[in-house]
């Protein structure tokens, strides 16, 4: 759910979250946001996807992921319950005091980042669950209050917000007078990614939401700037691991969400 007032060029969704269904492991995706999920009760069980993606699994009280271009894997059993938050590049700067860059790639505790967030899943776990998405948005306003990080060059806003538009490099370049050289190490420097794996990930992020709302493969191709549907599913299999179809399959049972709505199985 969307955000307002103060917290909006920060958080992009925060949502609380009851699930109930069968233990096992569902896709953390890429998308130009960092994630936040608090948990209630178990910590969060999360690694990478893939070979090798036991060698960063942990379990975390409140879980802080950086940007990726690859997916996570969290893992759970029957009830999952907590809050998930997204927050933009210029909140890692304003909420956690950190350019986005310094986590790409990594899942941390957020308490590590900001001791303020560590009483946070403990506050959660004492408070009825119509309450959890109130006190999040509160630890966070607060947390922005403390802070005095500048945020983001306004030219690489400016970049980030064109390319996630699915503007090309170097027409990007081009408005904010920059070579594209300089601007990728700028982009960079801000998010630990270059403009066009950020392009890449704001194009998969598109398709993400086309995907889950059943439109037909072929049109969200279409409608996302893909070649075609196969280059779309080429793109899935690299950044989620497996084609839409396949995704569909696994993440879409029916549960119930705070508001009593009908929600996906997971909710990054």
């Amino acid at each position: 759910m969307p955000v307002t007032g103060v917290l909006a060029p920060y958080v992009d969704a925060l949502t609380a979250y009851d699930v109930v269904g069968d233990p096992g492991v569902h896709i953390g995706m890429p998308s130009t946001s960092l994630t936040l999920v608090v948990p209630v009760g178990e910590p969060l069980d999360v690694g990478w996807a893939g070979p090798g993606g036991t060698a960063g699994r942990g379990r975390f009280e409140a879980n802080l992921a950086g940007l990726h271009t690859a997916p996570a894997a969290i893992h759970h059993g029957r009830r999952q319950r907590g809050v998930h938050v997204g927050l933009t590049v210029a909140g890692a700067r304003a909420l956690l005091g950190v350019p986005a860059a310094a986590l790409t790639g990594t899942l941390a505790e957020a308490g590590d980042v900001d001791p303020a967030l560590r009483e946070l899943s403990a506050r959660l776990h004492d408070a009825p669950p119509d309450a959890w998405r109130r006190l999040v948005e509160r630890a966070l306003v607060t947390a922005l209050a403390r802070r005095d990080a500048p945020g983001p060059r306004a030219e690489v806003g400016r970049a980030l917000a064109a390319l996630t538009g699915g503007a090309r490099v170097a027409a990007v370049a081009d408005e904010v007078g920059y070579s594209r050289r300089h601007l990728g190490d700028l982009v960079r420097a801000e998010t630990g990614v270059g403009p066009k794996d950020f392009q890449r990930l704001a194009r998969f992020e598109r398709s993400h939401t086309l995907v889950r709302a059943g439109v037909p493969l072929a049109e969200v191709a279409v409608r996302c700037g893909f070649a075609d549907q196969s280059h779309l599913t080429r793109e899935w299999v690299a950044l989620a691991g497996c084609s839409p179809t396949q995704w569909r399959r696994h993440e879409l049972p029916s549960v119930q969400d705070d508001g009593g709505d009908a929600a996906a199985g997971w909710v990054s």
